[in-house]
């Protein structure tokens, strides 16, 4: 196999870091370039195992600064790009707008152009994934599926900036032939996520007897994927899909909110040796958020049927794992929560 030279975004984050992980150990003759803002998402510690590795660099920086980027790919030749660097929190961006357009649209257009500039006329060796999310096809009802050739209708700030980008992604295909591939994915869940997200926040306050915050009547459905099956579709799509490609990556897995937190109430009671229904009495139903999709379920069929991919982790085996991830990295997660995380880096880093 041919050494390559890829820069991933957004790799200290959690997706970011599991992808990256894979790639370090699975393709030790390639050169793995993390690029990440550090911003509160984003956490080295997620990836103390493979720093020494030497076919892996990590930069610290910021896509929405051009000329760093352009700076970047003239320094590193990178031939290929996995961008996962994104504002990602539905709550923040209906509190911050902006912040969504800086970075998970003029941000990736800041790489497109970088791309565009630096790579051969034929592309032979190039490749742009770009991750998106199933938010940007908008809501469904009681019955389908999300498909590749659903219509776009966002309905958040959030899922609005990542529809954007998508379609930049493919005008850039469509107007400079700058070879593409984009996935979409559904809700991910497992170890190294940030407890803003509802399954690592809800088990950081069952641990601390802390209120669990259902929005509305708990109804919100949800189809949810273990993190790891993720990277692995990720990785096929980036290796062996054919260019201007879209697959949807789904955990063929859904859930009403409510179902989850009453499951996920129930695995902690056993963890932590409580009488049953203990952590049931935490939950608080909270009111809803503004633009609040129903429900997101993802049709996998299309990558299954041509890259033979198909989740392995089933939704409460993936919940076990996590749940005693967190339990067997209470640090971790401590410093996640004083943010004491932050120092890792400055301690790792800077001289």
């Amino acid at each position: 196999m041919k050494s390559r030279s890829v820069l991933i975004t957004g790799g200290a984050g959690f997706i970011g870091s599991h992808l990256v992980r894979l790639f370090v150990n699975k393709y030790p003759e390639y050169k793995i370039y993390n690029l990440d803002a550090l911003t509160y998402a984003g956490n080295l510690e997620n990836l103390k195992d493979i720093e020494s590795k030497l076919n892996y660099t990590f930069i610290k920086g910021d896509i929405n600064d051009a000329a760093f980027i352009s700076s970047l790919f003239d320094r590193y030749k990178f031939d290929s790009v996995i961008h996962l660097a994104a504002e990602s929190h539905v709550d923040r961006s209906i509190k911050n707008p902006m912040a969504f357009i800086r970075t998970n649209i003029i941000g990736t257009i800041n790489l497109l152009d970088a791309c565009k500039k630096n790579w051969d006329n034929d592309y032979h060796n190039n490749r742009f994934h770009h991750i998106s999310t199933d938010e940007v096809y908008g809501t469904l009802g009681s019955e389908g599926l999300f498909e590749e050739t659903t219509a776009y209708s966002p309905n958040s700030p959030y899922s609005a900036s990542k529809a954007s980008s998508d379609h930049f992604v493919r005008a850039y295909g469509e107007t400079y032939n700058l070879p593409y591939v984009i996935t979409n994915c559904s809700n991910n869940y497992g170890p190294n996520q940030f407890p803003e997200k509802l399954i690592p926040l809800f088990i950081n306050n069952i641990i601390n007897k802390q209120p669990l915050p259902v929005y509305g009547d708990g109804n919100y459905t949800r189809d949810w994927l273990y993190v790891v099956d993720h990277a692995r579709a990720i990785d096929l799509v980036f290796h062996d899909a054919d260019n201007f490609k879209t697959y949807n990556i789904g955990g063929l897995n859904e859930w009403k909110n409510i179902d989850l937190v009453n499951l996920l109430c129930e695995l902690m009671d056993k963890k932590l040796d409580n009488n049953p229904e203990t952590s049931k009495q935490l939950i608080t139903f909270v009111k809803d958020r503004p633009g609040h999709d129903l429900r997101y379920a993802i049709d996998a069929s299309l990558i299954k049927k041509e890259l033979n991919w198909e989740p392995l982790v089933n939704f409460e085996q993936g919940l076990e794992l996590t749940i005693d991830w967190y339990f067997e990295n209470k640090l971790w997660l401590n410093n996640i929560t004083d943010g004491s995380y932050k120092e890792y880096y400055k301690e790792q880093y800077t001289e």
